[in-house]
């Protein structure tokens, strides 16, 4: 063991040392006992500290040091160094968590964060063998809805799965990513809900700073923001991408430094306030503004503001040149104030418009994320329900919980009976359909049904006409979509038309297409697909091809479990203590 071993060579190391002289006079007690080198015991509890703090001691070996006798077991308590020493090395990047590090156990966080880990392993696992054979349902994260362990420590060996380099453990990857968005989701869900309780006075767009009062000093601190933040730092409205999602992301504004007017006001109204100039949101339609008070604080004259354009580099505005903006004339209520919730709610609404534009996955996934940020803040908005029920139905997952929302919509509006009668019926048949699956069906390339099938999964292919580069993650002997896809896709004018084996195949450009085999070639330069679900249906890519995934082993790193029992048993009672 490596505890024994290092515990001999600090004894082997030791200088001997030979036995004092009797001084004089001593008395005619019993003799002392002779000693030889001294034991690693002898040491100064200093050094003895140093030694436990040593790199190549892991949590096993001081698990195992601290089983020999009290005074090991007493400098590895777990408020001491030693614990806090192997907590800091394993796991460095959460020691940000503990702003006050005394009173602090170290063993039982250490302990804790190893069965976070290991949970966070086996429910990685589990999903991979629950989910092969279908997308993750809505539902699926029920289990880790109440995690019990805390949720830092779960998603901390969640983030050092994704971080594993190399071209394995691709399934790892895969579900760790959706379970990490899942709980990043729900924690987004829970501090929005906590910001819609508070009360409008105490709402903030992060204010503070000293207040400037000078008008004029306001002015010049206005010019500066402008100086710095459009010619110096280049931000810029982006109008080149102006419907591109990222553009409301405040941390994709920061970043890539383009936005549109709500996300750049947003970032303008910050930064003014930090300096002490209070700027005001504006509600104005089509184009989001911020307003400046000229007048008497909260007057309620429209021409008392200037109106400051965050897109347009910061330009001043009048009422009149608000409208030049967008080109027709509005009442005095756009130009008004409106609180934090009331921008919030806009740029949701203004997801939501995003995630309906186009029919994709990606798209999709900005709906349902927008629609539950929506719902969070409004639960009984009755047209957001049903859009919500909708998509669900339309992706067709989680068949139990469109059923509750149609039964919150009929009770709240009975007027939407028919929209709900007819959901209500296609998702029950739906339920029923799912109940009689019996499973998929395996195909062999070796059955002399399927002898046309030229290519494996896994191949690496090129699209000869449209020259995308994908993978192939399932194939059927003849063409199986419906005689309209058939029809529009144009496949009668293939010379094999759909008597022909078609694929189903990755592309790089994030897609799924269903290719038909004669416009498929071997990529005599395999390269990895850069395709989000890779993970899903690969465990690894080789350099040529990739790995078809199989059902997931559950491996824990290093000697997981093994730390686990050792360091549990450190304070069991032991033989020395009762002697």
């Amino acid at each position: 063991m490596a505890a024994a071993e290092g515990t001999a060579a600090a004894e082997t190391a030791a200088a001997p040392v030979p036995e004092p002289a009797s001084p004089p006079g001593a008395g005619d007690g019993p003799a002392p006992a002779p000693t030889g080198a001294l034991s690693l015991t002898d040491l100064p509890g200093e050094l003895l500290e140093l030694i436990l703090c040593c790199r190549s001691l892991g949590a096993a070996d001081l698990g195992h040091v601290a089983c020999t006798c009290r005074r090991l077991r007493e400098l590895c308590q777990g408020g001491g160094n030693v614990w806090r020493r192997q907590f800091r090395e394993r796991w460095p990047s959460l020691l940000k968590y503990y702003s006050h590090t005394e009173g602090v156990n170290w063993l039982e966080e250490y302990k804790a964060r190893q069965s976070a880990g290991l949970e966070a392993r086996r429910m990685v696992a589990s999903f991979s063998k629950r989910f092969f054979s279908e997308h993750v349902p809505c539902n699926g994260f029920s289990d880790i809805e109440d995690l019990g362990c805390p949720g830092h420590f779960f998603e901390d060996e969640l983030m050092s799965i994704l971080n594993m380099e190399g071209r394995k453990a691709l399934t790892w990857k895969y579900y760790a990513k959706k379970i990490l968005y899942f709980l990043r989701q729900q924690k987004i869900l829970k501090n929005l809900k906590a910001f819609l309780q508070r009360p409008e006075d105490h709402e903030s767009f992060l204010e503070g700073g000293a207040m400037i009062t000078e008008g004029e000093l306001q002015s010049q601190v206005l010019e500066a923001i402008n100086c710095v933040l459009y010619d110096q730092l280049k931000y810029r409205g982006n109008r080149m991408d102006y419907y591109n999602a990222l553009n409301l992301y405040i941390h994709q504004v920061l970043g890539r430094r383009t936005g549109i007017p709500i996300s750049l006001s947003v970032l303008y109204l910050t930064i003014a306030r930090q300096l002490g100039v209070r700027l005001e949101p504006v509600n104005f339609p089509s184009h989001f503004l911020l307003r400046w008070c000229q007048g008497i604080e909260g007057s309620q004259d429209i021409f008392d503001y200037i109106y400051i354009d965050a897109f347009g580099r910061g330009k001043q505005l009048t009422v009149k040149e608000c409208e030049y903006l967008i080109g027709h004339h509005v009442t005095e209520e756009f130009y008004g104030v409106v609180s934090s919730k009331k921008v919030l709610q806009r740029m949701v609404g203004n997801l939501l418009s995003l995630g309906k534009r186009e029919s994709t996955d990606q798209s999709y996934q900005l709906l349902r994320d927008s629609l539950d940020l929506y719902l969070a803040m409004y639960p009984d908005h009755v047209q957001h329900l049903l859009l919500q029920a909708r998509l669900y139905f339309h992706l067709g997952i989680w068949p139990e919980k469109v059923l509750d929302i149609l039964q919150h919509i009929q009770t709240l509006d009975p007027s939407q009976h028919g929209a709900v009668g007819y959901l209500v019926q296609h998702t029950l048949e739906h339920i029923e359909r799912k109940k009689e699956e019996m499973g998929l069906e395996v195909k062999h390339r070796s059955e002399e049904k399927h002898r046309d099938v030229c290519y494996s999964i896994g191949l690496i292919m090129k699209h000869k006409r449209y020259g995308y580069n994908c993978v192939i993650y399932g194939w059927d002997p003849t063409c199986m979509m419906g005689h309209e896809w058939i029809r529009n896709m144009n496949v009668h004018s293939l010379p094999h038309g759909h008597h022909q084996p078609f694929y189903n195949v990755l592309v790089e450009d994030g897609s799924c297409r269903y290719a038909a085999q004669e416009n498929l070639e071997y990529n005599m330069e395999p390269q990895e697909i850069s395709h989000p679900d890779v993970g899903r249906y690969f465990s690894e890519f080789t350099g040529t091809h990739y790995v078809a995934n199989t059902e997931l082993e559950i491996r824990y790193p290093e000697d997981s479990e093994f730390v686990c029992e050792t360091v549990q048993n450190i304070y069991s009672p032991k033989k020395e203590d009762k002697e």
